[in-house]
């Protein structure tokens, strides 16, 4: 099967509907915290502000991903979610009251739980099961070049325009409002079938546990297990900055990650349809623990470039693999819900891996913070490679 066959103008709109909207959203995540304090947020604020944002995304993941699959329709929360986040933007520069800053960073952050389960549907209900891997590495690859063009961006106009941090706003919206507008030309082809899930409140979603197959379970037990060792990026980059790396540095390093993390996305997808999602998703483990294990050592730049190169490769065989899997061997139906259902515990347990992460931080060393990570992670690799069923693999 050629190209062309699979990878079908629905795909590839919504590829660059996640490219442009990265690049809005990357555009500001470097400048966010310097921007909030300049408008007197202090650090307890800060962590408040993205730690209510993220429950936002979790909860709304699992509940908008059952709703699509009972509605048996994707483009509409694919429309709203893109549409909510691009408004967002410039909404964060038009007043400072904390409140406001507050309701509009939930705004952003619903937007992407909206859409998120239904877009990953929709892409999986555009792919057949032997090309799944190449369709969500071909999306990953998308997004995460946004990923890496937005801070370029950004450290471009700041360099040229100094404490500039309220214009950066609306310029990023620029960005956010093309992806928002390509979802309007994306055709839903065909009517999904109504998913039988326990209606009720935000949370009902997490009746699919009971429903879901065993594979499915063991599969999602293994990734949030995963999860609750995988803390956010930023610990690595304070430990750059712990050896003595600067500041701009540090961000080149950033988006020299997200540019091999885009490099490898889809030869990562190709890999998994070929042989496997699991032994593909394993090998991407087993880089993780490398990472964190031997970002101790690093001493230079030149090595954790090293470092960061071997992540990006880890972020390429993981991230959008472990969708792929999901979409892989849940029922067309269920796609949305499933897919949902594990990135809402996913978004829990990550906000809990880095609070471990922070308190073994501050409690002992920032050294036994990794060594914990690494070790945590070689446990789960066992379990994968002890998980007895697999989904089928085409040959």
């Amino acid at each position: 099967m050629n190209n062309q066959k699979i990878f079908t103008r629905t795909i590839w709109i919504l590829s660059f509907v996640s490219l442009f909207t990265d690049i809005a959203s990357e555009m500001l995540y470097p400048v966010m915290p310097i921007y909030l304090k300049t408008i007197g947020f202090t650090a307890l604020w800060i962590g408040i502000l993205e730690g209510v944002a993220e429950a936002v995304v979790g909860i709304s993941k699992g509940y908008f991903g059952k709703l699509s699959d009972e509605k048996g329709q994707r483009l509409p929360f694919v429309k709203l979610g893109y549409l909510l986040s691009s408004i967002s933007k410039p909404l964060m520069a038009v007043f400072t009251y904390p409140v406001w800053i507050l309701f509009v960073r939930s705004t952003d952050r619903l937007g992407k739980g909206i859409r998120t389960s239904a877009r990953d549907a929709m892409l999986s209900d555009e792919s057949s099961k032997e090309n799944k891997g190449k369709v969500f590495g071909l999306h990953r690859a998308m997004d995460t070049l946004g990923a890496a063009i937005g801070p370029l961006l950004a450290l471009t106009f700041l360099f040229f325009y100094p404490a500039h941090y309220k214009e950066l706003f609306f310029i990023a919206f620029a960005p956010g409002l093309i992806g928002a507008a390509l979802t309007f030309i994306v055709k839903e082809k065909q009517k999904v079938p109504v998913v039988k899930i326990a209606k009720g409140s935000f949370f009902s979603y997490f009746a699919y546990w009971k429903i879901a197959d065993a594979d499915y379970k063991k599969t999602v037990v293994g990734l949030l297990l995963f999860a609750l060792f995988n803390s956010s990026d930023v610990f690595l980059l304070l430990m750059a900055k712990n050896i003595g790396i600067g500041d701009l540095h540090i961000i080149g390093v950033y988006v020299f990650y997200n540019l091999v993390f885009a490099l490898f996305a889809f030869p990562m997808g190709s890999l998994a349809d070929k042989i496997g999602m699991k032994p593909t998703f394993v090998i991407g483990l087993i880089l993780f623990a490398a990472v964190y294990g031997g970002i101790v050592f690093v001493r230079d730049e030149m090595m954790l470039y090293v470092i960061f190169f071997i992540y990006g490769i880890y972020a390429a065989a993981t991230d959008g693999v472990s969708k792929a899997w999901i979409a892989k061997i849940v029922p067309h139906s269920e796609t949305a819900t499933a897919i949902g259902f594990y990135a809402s515990c996913a978004s829990f347990a990550a906000l809990l891996a880095s609070s471990i992460a922070g308190l073994l931080w501050v409690t002992f060393s920032p050294s036994v913070t990794f060594f914990v990570a690494a070790v945590g992670v070689l446990v789960v690799t066992i379990y994968f490679l002890m998980m007895k069923r697999e989904e089928p693999q085409l040959m």
